[in-house]
C-alpha cells in the first residue's frame, strides 16, 4: 500500500492549508531575532508545505514596509523548519526611484565648467554638415565663414526652433519685467549684435557691459535700462510738499499776567519798580530825620557815649 502511494501520480490541485506552518507564528517570530517587529499581518501558503508569515515593520524610516518569514516541512512531520526571513515594501512604502544609467538621468544644467559629456554618435538633435574641400580658396572662404560650414555635423530643424522657443520663452524674451518697464526694444538698440543665420531674425547677442544681459542672448524684442537711444524722463518730485504749519523761525514775546508766578517783561518790571521806590523814600524821611535830631540811648534810657556817674553829677549841678 505505501509503495502505491508513493508511485500515485500528483493530481496538480494547490494545497489551500497547512495548518502546522499557519500555527508556528512564535517559530517565524522568533527568526527574526532583535529586529523591531511589531504584530502579526497575515500567512500566505506559497506551495505544499511551504508558507510565509508576514509581521509589521516598526523600525523609524519604513512605514509601510514588512518583515516575512518563509517555513517549510518534510511530508508528514509535524516541525516547521525556517528556510529565509527579510524585510519587504508594501503598497504606500517611500522606495528609492527606478536605477537609471548616468548618460541617461543627465539633465540640462547639471553640467558644470570642467565637465565633459560623452560623445553620442546618433544624436536626434544634428545632421551632417557640408565640408569645404573643393580646392578653391574662394569657394572655400565662402563655404566657411559666410555659409557656416565646414563642420562635420549642424543643427537640424527641429534643435533650432526648440532653441528659439527657450530662449523666447525665457528671462531674456519680451514677457519680463525689465522688457516691459525698458522704453525701447533691443532691435533698435546699438549693442546688440545680431545672430547669422535663421535665428538672426529674433535673436541677438547684448554686447552693452552696463545692461544686466551682457553677453547673453536676448529677442530682438526685449529691452532693459541700458538702451543706447533712451534717456531718463526728467519730471519733478514724486509729492509735493506742504507748507509747515509751525514756524520755527519767527518767535513772538507774550507777557504774562504778574500773578501767575511767571516774569514778565523787563520794561514792565522796571516801570512798576520806579513808583513803588518813591513812596517809600517819602515815607522814610520823616523818621530818618527824628533819627538823625534824638541822641541815642543804651537799654537803661542813658544815651549812648555817657557813664552814670557823669550823668549823676550833671544833675547834682543842675
Amino acid at each position: 500500500m505505501r509503495a502505491a502511494a508513493a508511485t500515485r501520480p500528483a493530481t496538480g490541485r494547490k494545497p489551500t492549508s497547512d495548518t502546522v506552518l499557519e500555527a508556528a507564528v512564535d517559530l517565524a517570530r522568533a527568526a527574526l531575532g532583535d529586529e523591531p517587529v511589531g504584530e502579526h499581518l497575515g500567512f500566505t501558503l506559497e506551495a505544499e508545505r511551504l508558507g510565509t508569515h508576514y509581521f509589521a515593520a516598526t523600525t523609524p524610516g519604513y512605514h509601510g514596509w514588512r518583515w516575512y518569514v518563509t517555513l517549510s516541512r518534510i511530508p508528514r512531520s509535524r516541525n516547521a523548519t525556517v528556510c529565509e526571513s527579510g524585510l519587504l515594501p508594501g503598497e504606500d512604502s517611500l522606495l528609492a526611484p527606478a536605477w537609471l544609467p548616468w548618460a541617461e538621468r543627465l539633465a540640462p544644467g547639471d553640467v558644470g565648467p570642467t565637465d565633459r559629456l560623452p560623445y553620442v554618435a546618433g544624436d536626434d538633435r544634428l545632421e551632417p554638415g557640408w565640408t569645404a574641400g573643393t580646392g578653391d580658396e574662394e569657394m572655400d572662404r565662402l563655404a566657411l565663414r559666410e555659409l557656416g560650414l565646414g563642420r562635420d555635423r549642424v543643427m537640424n530643424r527641429k534643435a533650432l526652433d526648440d532653441a528659439a522657443t527657450r530662449w523666447y520663452e525665457g528671462s531674456r524674451g519680451p514677457d519680463t519685467a525689465g522688457a516691459r518697464a525698458a522704453g525701447a526694444s533691443c532691435a533698435s538698440c546699438g549693442f546688440v549684435v545680431p545672430l547669422a543665420g535663421s535665428l538672426g531674425q529674433l535673436f541677438g547677442v547684448c554686447a552693452n557691459e552696463w545692461s544686466p544681459d551682457d553677453g547673453k542672448v536676448v529677442s530682438l524684442d526685449h529691452g532693459c535700462g541700458a538702451h543706447s537711444e533712451t534717456d531718463l524722463n526728467v519730471g519733478g518730485h514724486e509729492w509735493e510738499q506742504p507748507d509747515l504749519h509751525v514756524d520755527e523761525y519767527d518767535l513772538d514775546v507774550v507777557a504774562l499776567p504778574a500773578e501767575t508766578g511767571q516774569p514778565a517783561e523787563p520794561g514792565a518790571q522796571e516801570a512798576d519798580a520806579a513808583p513803588g521806590a518813591a513812596a517809600v523814600g517819602a515815607a522814610q524821611e520823616p523818621g530818618q530825620a527824628a533819627d538823625a535830631e534824638a541822641p541815642e540811648q543804651g537799654d537803661s534810657g542813658t544815651p549812648t557815649g555817657q557813664t552814670s556817674s557823669e550823668s549823676a553829677s550833671r544833675k547834682t549841678t543842675d
